[in-house]
């Protein structure tokens, strides 16, 4: 099991836009308190290409852009940025201010711009941007939540209802646990139980147990021994809310299709693919992953590139 395997930008884009007012309420309730949530927002995601249509879109951020109604009937814009992977990025607070003034040029409607950081490093939380020349000053200040702190709050976050307190627990426990595969299923059988104590409904149970499969991934063996527990707890508590097994086992049908899916693409186009490439490629679990792979091998000039981006992402193995 490796770090880089990790899909973080994925599940955290589903669960922002599931619980978007939620999302603020946990993080952010200052902007939170200023909208008109009687009023339908939207997600407008092609905005961001918009905004930087140039940029190459990384798998390290997670952005979203929001169209809202605030309390005083004006019509705004929420940009949320959240640095999923967690690394430290000296360019972060200048892309804020970018983005927050295209966005403000395009549409001349004001802009609420908040960050989360998952980075590790506990000193690094850039909350503004700003610079003068000639006598000329720009500048934009923007509220942070940073992941970090929480370790430090552990019981407000298993205290709390809101689905934001679970979501935390699981990214940083999928962190903490990224040599311990153990551990993390321990975690995970710990968070999932969670999730039928805390009273959430039917939906919620699904949707949350959704994100900590997903980010917390196992190794096989211990993935089989996860969904044997999970199948225990919904049988002896008469809750089949997750219906875990039956969708896991589709999802294992649908890694295996991917699996072959590549290799064939890759033997149509380079003949014989070398057992340590097949090897590789039948150890991945990941559907994102997989997915990634499968666009290289159509569009890739030849196997050894091929086994290069195979190594880059399975190096931290």
């Amino acid at each position: 099991m490796t770090e880089q395997l990790t899909d973080y930008d994925s599940p955290w884009k589903e669960v922002i836009e599931l619980y978007f007012p939620r999302f603020l309420e946990f993080f952010f309730t200052q902007a939170y308190a200023e909208i008109d949530w009687t009023r339908p927002y939207e997600f407008l995601d092609t905005e961001l290409q918009q905004l930087e249509p140039n940029a190459e879109i990384g798998r390290r951020l997670v952005d979203k852009v929001a169209k809202v109604w605030l309390l005083d009937g004006e019509e705004a814009w929420v940009l949320v940025h959240v640095e999923v992977q967690g690394q430290y990025d000296s360019q972060f607070a200048e892309r804020m201010y970018t983005y927050n003034y295209r966005l403000f040029d395009r549409h001349k409607k004001r802009v609420i711009s908040l960050a989360v950081l998952a980075d590790e490093q506990a000193n690094w939380r850039p909350s503004s941007y700003s610079y003068q020349l000639g006598g000329c000053r720009v500048s934009l200040e923007f509220p942070v939540a940073k992941l970090l702190d929480y370790e430090q709050g552990w019981e407000i976050l298993e205290q709390t209802t809101n689905p934001f307190g679970v979501i935390v627990m699981a990214h940083l426990k999928t962190k903490a646990t990224q040599r311990n595969p153990e551990n993390r299923l321990q975690w995970k059988l710990s968070l999932v139980r969670r999730l039928y104590e805390r009273g959430y409904s039917r939906e919620d149970i699904r949707e949350l147990f959704r994100f900590i499969d997903w980010i917390m991934v196992l190794p096989k063996e211990l993935a089989l021994s996860f969904k044997t527990k999970v199948r225990s707890y919904e049988e002896a508590d008469r809750m089949r809310y997750v219906t875990s097994i039956e969708r896991l086992a589709k999802e294992e049908g649908i890694v295996e299709n991917a699996r072959e899916s590549i290799i064939t693409v890759l033997e149509t186009r380079f003949g014989e693919v070398p057992s340590s490439i097949v090897e590789v490629i039948n150890k991945i679990e990941e559907p994102s992953v997989l997915k990634m792979l499968h666009k290289s091998a159509i569009a890739i000039p030849s196997i050894a590139e091929f086994q290069q981006v195979l190594d880059s992402l399975t190096s931290g193995e």
